[in-house]
C-alpha cells in the first residue's frame, strides 16, 4: 500500500508567493493531474489555489456549524436534566429559545432550472449504489431498463414462494410470469376489444393509439405515465416460440435515476479509498468504467449500456436514454479525511468532495466522454445529514464557490436534501429556502432520522422497540410533512420527493404489496435495493399516477410541528425479559454483521443476514440507529452493561456462523480483545451516548484504519 503522507502542491497566490498550506496524498495527486483534470481546462496548480482559497475561507465555518450541533444537544440535555419528570422531548418554545427551532419562510416556491426529466417530469425507482464497488455501479447505471420477465421469474414477486432453482427452464413457472405480465399490459397499455393474452401480433389495436411511440425493428415501444414498456417481438425465442404473438420479453423503464455514494454505502478512510471512489465516478461520468469478473467458468466484462434507438410512428428516428441519470451522493459536513490536509490538519471531506466530484462532472457537462448523463448541463449532488437551514445555507455557499472555481453558471451545481436529521426536518421550509435555486431533490429516511430522535431526545427517557417505532405518531408527521411542504415549495413538475429503501431484496412480493404507497403518498421516487427491484418497483409508478397524487395533496394544510416533535417514548412499558433480551440480541446481531465486514474487509453496504437470517441490506443508517438504541437503553436502564457484553459475545458466534462460507472472514468468538470489528462494535454502543448526534463514521473509521495498518 502506497505511503498517504500528503504532500503539498506549489502554486502562487494572487500576492505572488508560493503557499502550500494545501495538501494531498501522493495518489491524489497524481489522479487529479493525470486523469481527472485533463480536458477540463485547468492545472493542478490551478485547481489547487482555488480550492486552498475555498478551504481558508470555509473551514472556519464548517467547525462553527459543528460547535453549533453540539451547543443545542447540550441545551436540550440540561432541559432533560432539570425537567427529569417531563418524560416528553424538548417543548417547542424551549427548542424556538436556544435557536434549535428556525423561524418559518413566508410562502415561496423553488426556482431550480434545468432540471433533466428524468427528476422534474417522470416519477420513478431510484437506486442508491456504493461507489467502490465497480460492477455494482454499471449494474446500477444500467439498470434504466429491465427485464419485467426476469424479474418476476427470478424472485418471489408474484406469489412469496422461492423461486425455481438455477439450471433449466420450468415452463410452469415461465406461464406464470407471461400471464402476470400480460395482465399488467391489460392494465397500463389496454387492447380495443381484447386481452394482450389474446393478441396474436399483426396490428396493435390499443385502446389509445397515442401510447404506441416507436418501434425497434419489430419491437413496440409503448408510454404510459411517462415511461415506456418495450415490448419484444423474437418469434425465434426460446419464449417467443411458444408465445401466440412472438413476445420474448416486457422491458420496463425502471430506474430513473441512480444515486453513486461516497458516503453511507462505502469504507473510504483514506487517500486510497478515496482515489478509488473519485476514479469509479470519473468512468461514470466518461462512461469508459469497466469491470471483468468471472460466472460459470467464464470471464465477463460489465460497461455501460448505450443509448437505445427507436424509429417514431412519422418515420423520424429518435433515442432513449440506456442509463440512469446519475446523481453523485457527497459525504455531510462532519468528517475530515486524511486525503487532505489543510494548514497541517486533515481536510474537511464534505468540502473535498463537493470540488473534486463537480470537476469530474465536467467530463460530462464538456462531453469529454463517450456518453452523456445530464442533457441538461447540471450536476446532481446529494447532500446528507444536514441539521437545518444554516448548514444547507453553508452547503449553497459552498457549491457557489465550487462553480466559480471550475468556471462554472451560477447554480449548475443541484443539491439533494436529505431529509433525515431532526434539525432539518423539524426546518424543512426554512432549509429548502437557503438551497432554492438549486435544489433538486428532498427525501425521508426512517432509519437515520430515528437515530437523531434518538440521541436528540437521549435523556428524555426510554424509547420504544424499533418496530414500536415505526407506528408512532412522529413517523406519519414526518413522512406527510415531507411531502405537503415539498408540494407547497413548489416542487411539482421540477424537483423529487422521494421515500427510503426497501430494505428486504429477497422480499420482492412484499415490496410489490406495500411500496405502492410510496407513489401513493405523492412521493415521485423511493429507494430499492436492486435493477431487479428497480424493474418490479416500476409497476407502481404505472399502476399510480404521481402527477394525480400530488395534485390530491396539494391542498392539504401541513401537519403539525407537534406531531413531529412527539418523541417515541416508551412510556409505561411493561416489557418482559424476553422481550427486552429478544430486543437486545436483534440489535446485537444486526451492529456485529454490518461492522465485522466493514472494519475487516471495507464493506459498506451488502445484504446483511439478520437475527432470523432473512438478508438485509445494511448500510451506516442501520448501525446508527441499531447503537444508539442500545446506548439508550443502557442509559435508562432498560439492560445492563453485562446483559450487552453476554449479547456481543452470543451474537459474536451467530455471525461467525452465518459468515462460515466467506473465505475472507475471520471470525470474532474466541478473539474478542484482538479483533478490532468486535472492539468497534462494543465501542459504538458503550460510547453511543457520546458519539456526535450518534453517528457512527468516527469510530469506524478509526478502526478500519487500524485493521488496514495492521495488515500492510
Amino acid at each position: 500500500m502506497e505511503a498517504q503522507r500528503p504532500v503539498p502542491v506549489p502554486h502562487h497566490s494572487s500576492a505572488g508567493a508560493t503557499t502550500a498550506k494545501l495538501e494531498f496524498t501522493p495518489a491524489l495527486a497524481r489522479f487529479l493531474a493525470e486523469e481527472a483534470l485533463p480536458g477540463t481546462g485547468l492545472s493542478l496548480a490551478a485547481f489547487s489555489a482555488g480550492l486552498e482559497a475555498i478551504f481558508a475561507r470555509l473551514s472556519p465555518r464548517n467547525q462553527a456549524l459543528l460547535k453549533e450541533r453540539d451547543r443545542l444537544q447540550q441545551k436540550i440535555d440540561d432541559w432533560h436534566r432539570a425537567h427529569p419528570e417531563a418524560r416528553t422531548g424538548a417543548p417547542r418554545a424551549v427548542l424556538e429559545e436556544i435557536g434549535y427551532l428556525a423561524p418559518e419562510p413566508a410562502p415561496f416556491a423553488i426556482t431550480s432550472s434545468n432540471i433533466d426529466n428524468e427528476i422534474a417530469q417522470l416519477a420513478g425507482p431510484q437506486l442508491v449504489v456504493p461507489v467502490l464497488n465497480a460492477r455494482f455501479v454499471l449494474n446500477a447505471a444500467n439498470a434504466r431498463w429491465g427485464s419485467l420477465y426476469d424479474a418476476l421469474y427470478g424472485t418471489d414477486a408474484m406469489d412469496g414462494k422461492t423461486p425455481p432453482a438455477q439450471g433449466g427452464y420450468d415452463h410452469t413457472r415461465g406461464a406464470e410470469v407471461i400471464s402476470w405480465s400480460k395482465r399488467f399490459l391489460d392494465e397500463v397499455v389496454p387492447l380495443k376489444g381484447l386481452k394482450w393474452a389474446d393478441w396474436t401480433g399483426g396490428a396493435l389495436p390499443l385502446m389509445d393509439p397515442g401510447q404506441l411511440v416507436g418501434r425497434a425493428k419489430d419491437n413496440l415501444l409503448l408510454r404510459h405515465h411517462g415511461l415506456h414498456i418495450e415490448i419484444v417481438i423474437d418469434p425465434t425465442h426460446a419464449v417467443g416460440r411458444s408465445d401466440p404473438a412472438g413476445i420474448a420479453d416486457v422491458i420496463l423503464e425502471a430506474a430513473l435515476t441512480t444515486i453513486v455514494d461516497l458516503e453511507d454505502s462505502v469504507a473510504a478512510v483514506d487517500g486510497e479509498d478515496k482515489v478509488a471512489a473519485y476514479r469509479n465516478w470519473l468512468g461514470l461520468m466518461r462512461g469508459d468504467l469497466a469491470a471483468s469478473f468471472t460466472k460459470d467458468g467464464r470471464t465477463m466484462t460489465r460497461r455501460m449500456a448505450k443509448d437505445r434507438t427507436y424509429e417514431a410512428p412519422d418515420g423520424q428516428s429518435f433515442s432513449l436514454a440506456g442509463r440512469s441519470l446519475l446523481l453523485v451522493r457527497n459525504v455531510g459536513h462532519l468528517m475530515t479525511t486524511p486525503a487532505a490536509r489543510f494548514d497541517g490538519a486533515e481536510a474537511f471531506e464534505g468540502i473535498l468532495d463537493a470540488a473534486i466530484t463537480s470537476l469530474i462532472a465536467l467530463h460530462d457537462l464538456k462531453q469529454l466522454g463517450e456518453v452523456r448523463n445530464s442533457r441538461t448541463g447540471s450536476i446532481y449532488i446529494v447532500k446528507p445529514k444536514m441539521h437545518g437551514p444554516e448548514e444547507a445555507r453553508f452547503t449553497n455557499d459552498l457549491f457557489d464557490a465550487v462553480e466559480d472555481l471550475l468556471g462554472l453558471a451560477r447554480n449548475t451545481i443541484k443539491v439533494g436534501v436529505m431529509d433525515e436529521e431532526r434539525r432539518t426536518s423539524a426546518n424543512l421550509a426554512a432549509a429548502i429556502a437557503a438551497v432554492k435555486a438549486r435544489i433538486f431533490f428532498i427525501n425521508t429516511g426512517f432509519l437515520d432520522r430515528t437515530g437523531d430522535e434518538i440521541h436528540t431526545s437521549m435523556l428524555a427517557g426510554a424509547f420504544l422497540r424499533k418496530a414500536d417505532i415505526k407506528s408512532a405518531r412522529w413517523i406519519k408527521a414526518y413522512e406527510d410533512r415531507n411531502v405537503q411542504i415539498g408540494l407547497a415549495c413548489g416542487f411539482a413538475g421540477r424537483a423529487q420527493i422521494g421515500k427510503g429503501m426497501w430494505a428486504a431484496p429477497d422480499r420482492m412480493h412484499a415490496m410489490l404489496t406495500e411500496k405502492i404507497g410510496h407513489p401513493m403518498s405523492g412521493a415521485n421516487t423511493a429507494w430499492v435495493p436492486s435493477p431487479t427491484a428497480a424493474t418490479l418497483h416500476a409497476t407502481h409508478y404505472h399502476r399510480c399516477s404521481v402527477a394525480e397524487r400530488q395534485k390530491a395533496r396539494a391542498s392539504e394544510a401541513v401537519t403539525q410541528l407537534e406531531e413531529l416533535l412527539t418523541v417515541p417514548l416508551a412510556l409505561g412499558a411493561n416489557w418482559t425479559e424476553g422481550e427486552v433480551a429478544e430486543e437486545l440480541d436483534n440489535n446485537v446481531q444486526g451492529i456485529l454483521g454490518y461492522v465485522v465486514r466493514w472494519v475487516d474487509q471495507g464493506v459498506g453496504c451488502s445484504k446483511v443476514p439478520d437475527i432470523h437470517d432473512i438478508g438485509l441490506m445494511e448500510d451506516r443508517a442501520t448501525l446508527r440507529i441499531s447503537s444508539q438504541h442500545i446506548a439508550n437503553w443502557l442509559l435508562h436502564g432498560v439492560v445492563t452493561k453485562e446483559e450487552v457484553e453476554a449479547s456481543l459475545r452470543r451474537m459474536a458466534r451467530k455471525v461467525d456462523d452465518q459468515n462460515a462460507g466467506d473465505s475472507l472472514y475471520r471470525p470474532m468468538s474466541g478473539r474478542e480483545a484482538e479483533s478490532q470489528a468486535f472492539q468497534a462494535a462494543r465501542q459504538l454502543i458503550f460510547d453511543g451516548v457520546r458519539q456526535p448526534n450518534g453517528y457512527t463514521e468516527p469510530t469506524l473509521h478509526a478502526f478500519r484504519q487500524k485493521e488496514k495498518q495492521r495488515n500492510g
